[in-house]
C-alpha cells in the first residue's frame, strides 16, 4: 500500500486565507476606495481589469511572512532571474492597462535573496495604499510543516516554549540511572533544568553568533543577519 505524501503549503493559497474579509467584501471596499479617490495609485492600473483575488494588503502580506518566515523586499534584493512566465505576465498587464509596471517586490524564504535557490516566490506590484497586487507566482511550494517550523522564531516566548518541549522530551529519553542510583522527582526535575538550561544556551550562543533575530523583526529587512 502506497503512502500519500503530505502536500506542500502553497504560500498564495496561506495568503488568500490570511484575508480577514471575504472576496466580495474585498471587491466592494476596493471599488469604494476607487470611487472617492483615496488611493494613491503607484502603477496606473485599469481598476475594472484587475482581479480582486490578486490584490493583498500589506497586512496580509506580513502576517504570512511572520508566520513562513519569509521575506517581502524590493526585486533589486531578489538573486534570482524571474521565470519567463513572469516576465510574460508582466508585458500582458503593461499591454492590458497600457502603462508601465515598477517598485516590484517579492516574497520568498531569505535565502532566495543571496543565492540560486527555487521555493516559491511570489512578485507583486504596489497599486497604492498600502494594497499590492499579485503578479506571478513561481518555483517550487514550501516545506508543509514550515510554518510549524518556523514558529519558534515568531517571538522570544514561543521559542522559550519550543526548547522547554524539545528538553521535556530529551529528559523523557534519558535513563535517570546514569546520573543517580536513586531516581525520584527532585532528580528528574533537576536533570529537565539542566538540559533545559544547556540547550537555551546553545540557542542563545548560536543566535547571537549568526546574527538571527525573530519573525517580526525581519520580514521586510533587507540585511542578511537577521
Amino acid at each position: 500500500m502506497k503512502m500519500k505524501l503530505i502536500p506542500r503549503t502553497d504560500v498564495e493559497k496561506a495568503l488568500s486565507r490570511t484575508r480577514a474579509f471575504s472576496i466580495e467584501e474585498n471587491q466592494d471596499q476596493l471599488n469604494q476606495i476607487i470611487k472617492e479617490l483615496e488611493i494613491n495609485s503607484i502603477n496606473k492600473f485599469d481598476f475594472d481589469l484587475l482581479v480582486s483575488e490578486k490584490i493583498y494588503h500589506l497586512d496580509h502580506i506580513k502576517k504570512v511572512c511572520i508566520d513562513y518566515r519569509l521575506r517581502f523586499l524590493d526585486i533589486k534584493y531578489f538573486k534570482n532571474n524571474l521565470p519567463k512566465q513572469a516576465l510574460e505576465e508582466i508585458k500582458r498587464l503593461e499591454q492590458n492597462h497600457k502603462t508601465t509596471l515598477g517598485e516590484f517586490k517579492i516574497m520568498a524564504p531569505s535565502i532566495l535573496f543571496r543565492l540560486k535557490k527555487t521555493d516559491d516566490p511570489l512578485l507583486f506590484v504596489p497599486i497604492g495604499n498600502n494594497y499590492f497586487y499579485l503578479v506571478h507566482k513561481w518555483g517550487n511550494d514550501l516545506n508543509p510543516f514550515r510554518k510549524l517550523l518556523m514558529w519558534p522564531f515568531k517571538n522570544v516566548w514561543n521559542l522559550l516554549l519550543a526548547i522547554f518541549v524539545f528538553s521535556w522530551i530529551v529528559t523523557e529519553l534519558t535513563p535517570m540511572v546514569f546520573f543517580t542510583r536513586t531516581p525520584n522527582t527532585s532528580s528528574y526535575w533537576m536533570l529537565l533544568f539542566f538540559v533545559f538550561k544547556a540547550l537555551s544556551s546553545i540557542v542563545i550562543y548560536f543566535g547571537f553568533a549568526l546574527g538571527k533575530n525573530f519573525n517580526p523583526a525581519i520580514w521586510n529587512n533587507r540585511y542578511n543577519k537577521a
